[in-house]
Formats: C-alpha cells, sequence, structure tokens
C-alpha cells in the first residue's frame, strides 16, 4: 500500500469533490472458478483500491460527506479460517492502514444504508460492472440506487491524474514488461510454438511477484486484433504482434505492444508498413501536450498512414478527404489509445464516454471513429497509451469491396494482393507533463534495426 494518508487526502478530496450525502464503494468479492473454494486469482476493484488500499475480499467503504468521515466494513477472520490461510489482519487492523476512521461487520451495512435511504440522504454509488456485485448490492437494499453521474464524474477527474508515487508505480511495471518483450523477441523463432512464448513471458511476470495486466495478445495474425489463440507454431518470414504488459505491486497496468519479425528480418512490405506505423507513432508522441484533443492526435496517426499507404499504392486520391470519409479505417480500424492506470483501460468500468468524452466531445458512429475511447482535451499527469496500427484483414476487405465502400480512394487488387501482410502495431505508455509527453519505463526496442537485433540475439 502507499502510505495511510494518501487514501485519506484522496477520500478527503472526494468528499470535497461531492459536497453531501453517503458515497458507498464495494470491493469485489471471491469469484470461484468451478466451486467457493477454488477460486480465480484475485483481484480488487479499482476505485476501492484507489480510496482504500485495501486487496482483500469482502470489504466495502462507507464514506459519510457530511460527516467528514469513513467507515471500513469488513469481518475478523474466525479461527478456522485461518487455520487455512494464516494469520489476517483484524478489520481494525486493515481500517488503520488506510487511516479509515471506524469499522463495522458487513452484516451492519444494510442497517447503515436503510438508515441513509430513509433520513433522505443521497447514497452515491458508481455502476456494478461485476454481477455478483451487483447482487450483493441488491441484497442489502432491496432496490438498487441508480449510480451516480456526480460520483462517476468525480472519480474520473480524481484518478486521471496521476500522482508521482503513482507514476512510479507504473514504470515499476513497465520494468517487467520490457524484460518480458526482450524474452519474446529472443523466442521468437521458426518452428517456436506461439503459446510457448506466451507462457516464458508470463512465468517471468510470475517470477518477479507481478501478474499479467490483460490476457496477452501475441498472435502471427495481428490482423485479428484481440486474437486469443497462440496455437500456431511459427514458420519464419511472417510477423508477429505482442501485445502484452505486467502490473505493479499496487495493480497499476502497463500496455505495451510490439511487432516482431519471424526469422529476424522484416522483409519486402513488411518492412515499409512497419517503418510507417513507427512513424506515425512517433509523431502522434510528439504533438501530445495538455489542452491537445485526443482525438486531433487519432485523426494526426490516421492522416500519416493514409498518405504512407497511398505511397505505397493502396490509397488514391486526396488523402484528407479519404480520413474524413473513413477510407482509412479500412486498415487503421481502432482508436489511437486509451487511459490507463488501476485499469488497462482505465476507469471504463465506469463508463467509456464518461470517461473520453463530453466537454463537447461525442462519439463518431461510424466505423473506425466509434473505436476511439479516447477524444477530449489531454490534461497534465493523464496517462494514455499510443498505439495506431496497420492491418490488412482479408475478411475486412472482402465486405468492403462487395459494398464498394469508399472505393473512390481504396485500390482494392492490391489490398487483396497483400492479404499475408498480417498486422503491425507499436504502442507505448505516455505522460502528459505541463510541456508536452514522456515516454514512460525503459526503453523497449522499437525501431527497426532494434527489434531485429533483438530477434537474433
Amino acid at each position: 500500500m502507499f502510505a495511510a494518508d494518501t487514501y485519506l487526502q484522496r477520500r478527503r478530496e472526494l468528499m470535497r469533490r461531492l459536497g453531501t450525502g453517503v458515497i458507498l464503494l464495494p470491493g469485489h468479492r471471491e469469484s470461484p472458478m468451478n466451486y467457493a473454494d477454488n477460486a480465480y486469482d484475485f483481484r480488487q476493484d479499482a476505485s476501492f483500491l484507489y480510496y482504500a488500499g485495501l486487496a482483500q475480499p469482502d470489504l466495502a467503504l462507507w464514506i459519510d460527506v457530511d460527516a467528514g468521515e469513513a467507515t471500513l466494513f469488513a469481518d475478523d477472520a474466525s479461527l478456522d479460517h485461518q487455520v487455512w490461510t494464516g494469520p489476517l489482519p483484524t478489520a481494525a487492523d486493515r481500517a488503520a492502514q488506510a487511516a479509515i476512521e471506524h469499522h463495522a461487520p458487513v452484516s451492519s451495512l444494510a442497517g447503515r444504508l436503510a438508515a441513509a435511504t430513509a433520513a433522505g440522504r443521497r447514497v452515491h454509488r458508481l455502476p456494478a460492472y461485476r454481477g455478483e456485485t451487483a447482487l450483493w448490492l441488491q441484497s442489502l437494499s432491496g432496490t438498487l440506487p441508480e449510480p451516480s453521474r456526480e460520483l462517476i464524474e468525480a472519480v474520473i477527474a480524481q484518478r486521471a491524474v496521476k500522482s508521482p508515487e503513482e507514476v512510479a508505480e507504473m514504470e515499476d511495471a513497465l520494468a517487467v514488461t520490457r524484460d518480458m518483450h526482450l524474452l519474446a523477441m529472443r523466442l521468437t523463432r521458426p518452428g517456436t510454438v506461439e503459446q510457448e512464448v506466451v507462457g516464458a513471458m508470463e512465468g517471468l511476470a510470475l517470477a518477479r511477484g507481478r501478474r499479467m495486466a490483460y490476457a496477452p495478445i501475441f498472435s502471427s495474425r495481428g490482423e485479428v486484433l484481440h486474437n486469443h489463440d497462440h496455437s500456431v507454431r511459427l514458420g519464419g518470414g511472417e510477423i508477429v504482434v505482442n501485445d502484452s504488459g505486467a502490473q505493479s505491486p499496487l495493480g497499476y497496468a502497463s500496455d505495451i505492444t510490439r511487432t516482431l519479425p519471424v526469422g529476424g528480418r522484416f522483409e519486402g512490405l513488411r518492412a515499409d508498413a512497419y517503418e510507417l506505423v513507427l512513424q506515425a507513432q512517433q509523431q502522434c508522441i510528439e504533438a501530445i501536450r495538455p489542452g491537445v484533443p485526443y482525438r486531433d492526435v487519432h485523426l494526426l496517426a490516421a492522416r500519416v498512414m493514409a498518405q504512407g499507404m497511398k505511397d505505397l499504392g493502396f490509397l488514391r486520391g486526396d488523402v484528407d478527404a479519404a480520413v474524413a470519409e473513413g477510407a482509412h479505417a479500412l486498415f487503421f480500424p481502432h482508436g489511437v489509445g486509451h487511459m490507463i492506470g488501476l485499469d488497462v483501460h482505465d476507469m471504463e468500468s465506469l463508463g467509456e464516454d464518461h470517461v473520453g468524452y463530453g466537454e463537447g466531445f461525442e462519439r463518431d458512429p461510424r466505423f473506425g471513429f466509434r473505436s476511439l475511447r479516447l477524444a477530449r482535451p489531454l490534461q497534465p499527469g493523464w496517462v494514455v497509451t499510443v498505439e495506431p496500427g496497420l492491418y490488412i484483414n482479408p475478411l475486412l476487405t472482402a465486405r468492403w469491396r462487395g459494398e464498394q465502400r469508399h472505393a473512390a480512394f481504396i485500390d482494392y487488387d492490391r489490398f487483396e494482393r497483400h492479404a499475408a501482410l498480417g498486422g503491425i502495431r507499436i504502442e507505448d505508455d505516455v505522460l502528459v507533463t505541463p510541456g508536452g509527453a514522456r515516454v514512460l519505463g525503459p526503453a523497449i526496442p522499437k525501431a527497426r534495426a532494434e527489434v531485429e537485433a533483438a530477434c537474433l540475439a
């Protein structure tokens, strides 16, 4: 945990933003894998973790805004339970760890909630994105109050700005992630099964006392954006998208993508396409500064890659018009990045539009544009991913060709001739600073010659 005062100050700032009422922040419960005593690895709710720092199940935080104090609802473990687990902190110990003024048994929370409701007090809660959390809240009150827009906006505003201590946690995760990616580069050889590389990366993270921040994507079918099938045996000459990251001891995520040549060399069109994606990423990082709408950064990536694809013979006509019409989404169908922090897609459980839009920004429903998770102006202290990608997906090409979509801009014959290109994505985690941007963590090879050298090491 951070120092206890960190959590106290976070709660005080949240109370200042809300002004009145009570706040209920439930922690997570264990999720059984196939029976109650065989649960998945426990991961605490990120907002509970942010305001209480306690990474154990079956806890809830009650913040009385009007009284300016908080209560931790937690039960002391029985001796019978501790026979299996070893000694566990008491409820009082846990409350003290986070400077929480009071503690009470979980069974008393329903009465506290009923009393607040009977007194006409506003009960603020966040959306329940886990079914068991929604059911538990329902069992407490009988009538589940609607999520509080005020609380959602206050939590997003607070969690979005990362403190130096939080940035240090993310760089801790990135140090392990760098070693994972270097290991993957050494192992990506002809004859290797993709799962062997995935297992080695996860084993490295576990050996360092870390977990993966999300299910890794390691695939020679990189045009399938979230491909979690790792069964392919690599042959040689293809390219592999490696999108994987570890998390820090306090749960902060990293999210890094590199594209690797099987056999150690990018050849022909794949070399040209790799340089194009790298150029787009570098220009996007250089464009990041406070006040710049992230939608503008996304459109910059689209224009750079559309110009490059025109130079390579895949597009024709006016590049700006092609991007405005959405023709670039054939090869760049996703957003250029998202917030990252305690969640790999930070706070998106609170509502992606709340996190990434507002302030005069509305989501564009068109294909490609609608996948942009963050559009609004950047602020100092935000950490975002920058991850342009270029893909040729034969299914998408066939569909668009059949519809003659954007036929004035797209040379479908050339896309079909190069259907085996696959996918290329390059991603880093970037801190928005008062004067611009800083790529977090130790450098991970991404210049083409550096990646080739690491794959041949």
